[in-house]
């Protein structure tokens, strides 16, 4: 007489049935799924309401050092990306699953409640006031950030030198400076006046050019209501 094979999936159904119905199963799954929703929408509100906060009750013995910076860091890194570091309720953008669920296991970790969710991101990610990499962080205390997701696509390469000439006013003008040299020295000597004259003709070409771009940028600037990475980088106005 041959022994039936062992089926292990009615095995296991027959075990799972012993100590409870499908629908008493169905309900502890739906439970377990209700809260999960909830602490998901609780999260999701944190995120997208302002409060201010500058201190969370990290254990700090769980603390990844690697994930820790200190607004010093942040600021330097948005001065020269001109990025802005704002609360998170202006991110315009949908913060991604996975930032939501480490912030879950972080909560559940540290045994705490995270507030004061704050995005380190490019201007146009952000919901501005009217007056491409974003990173997700929560208040420490006494200027400490942790760094809880990263999420899109890294920088340009390029970011940081395009962005030079509009860290502060004296990096503009020493643009403006350099473009205005490499624009006269375009010119053709003689193109104004006699060969004879080439330094002079040089030197007021060169005033006339440092005038019009210096003057043409400073209008577009204060048109566009443009400012540089040093006032904005926390700023929440779209014009500050």
């Amino acid at each position: 007489m041959m022994l039936a094979k062992t089926n292990l999936q009615s095995k296991l159904e027959r075990v799972r049935n012993r100590d409870n119905s499908g629908e008493k199963l169905l309900d502890q799954i739906k439970t377990i799924f209700d809260q999960v929703e909830d602490k998901y929408n609780s999260i999701q509100s944190k995120l997208n309401n302002s409060d201010d906060v500058d201190f969370n009750d990290f254990d700090l013995d769980l603390l990844e050092s690697k994930n820790v910076y200190h607004i010093s860091h942040i600021q330097k890194i948005c001065i020269d990306y001109r990025l802005r570091f704002l609360d998170s309720s202006y991110f315009k953008n949908e913060i991604p699953f996975e930032a939501i669920q480490k912030i879950k296991n972080l909560e559940q970790e540290h045994e705490t409640e995270l507030k004061g969710f704050k995005i380190m991101a490019p201007s146009k990610l952000f919901k501005l006031e009217n007056a491409d990499d974003p990173l997700l962080f929560a208040p420490i205390g006494n200027g400490y950030y942790y760094l809880i997701h990263k999420w899109g696509n890294d920088l340009s390469p390029f970011r940081k030198l395009a962005m030079w000439p509009f860290k502060c006013f004296e990096n503009f003008m020493l643009t403006v400076f350099i473009t205005a040299l490499l624009t006269t020295s375009l010119v053709p000597n003689g193109f104004f006046m006699d060969p004879e004259n080439s330094g002079t003709e040089f030197f007021l070409l060169f005033i006339f050019m440092f005038k019009w771009i210096g003057g043409v940028a400073l209008y577009y600037g204060f048109a566009k209501g443009k400012n540089f990475n040093e006032a904005i980088w926390k700023s929440k106005y779209y014009n500050a």
